[in-house]
């Protein structure tokens, strides 16, 4: 008598490109959420326990690859400074989670035919 058949599922990570590189993806997508959260890069890069300036780049990057600023810093004053997500961030955030899903359902699909 045979063991039971192995289930084998379909795996993927998303991530969207612009003609130069990588735009936006998991990591990006829960940096710009922190941001909106704590209103701070800084505090931001702490709770995902990297630096600022890892942070600060990857914020920098993404800025430079979309028509619009993803974050826009604010300036210190008296209260200090921070940083905002943009109208423009919260599409990029939104349209991740769109495609991602899309590509969840279609690995899923995929998983049900696959087999050895």
């Amino acid at each position: 008598m045979g063991s039971p058949k192995k289930k084998y599922t379909v795996g993927f990570h998303v991530w969207i490109q612009e003609e130069q590189g990588h735009f936006i993806g998991k990591g990006r997508v829960e940096l710009l959420e922190r941001i909106q959260h704590t209103g701070s890069i800084t505090k931001a890069a702490k709770a995902m326990k990297m630096s600022y300036r890892q942070a600060w780049q990857m914020v920098t990057d993404m800025n430079s690859r979309s028509d619009m600023p993803i974050v826009e810093k604010i300036l210190g004053g008296k209260g200090g400074g921070g940083a905002i997500v943009t109208q423009a961030g919260e599409k990029a955030i939104k349209l991740f989670y769109e495609v991602d899903e899309k590509m969840k359902k279609y690995a899923s699909e995929l998983s049900k035919t696959v087999n050895f």
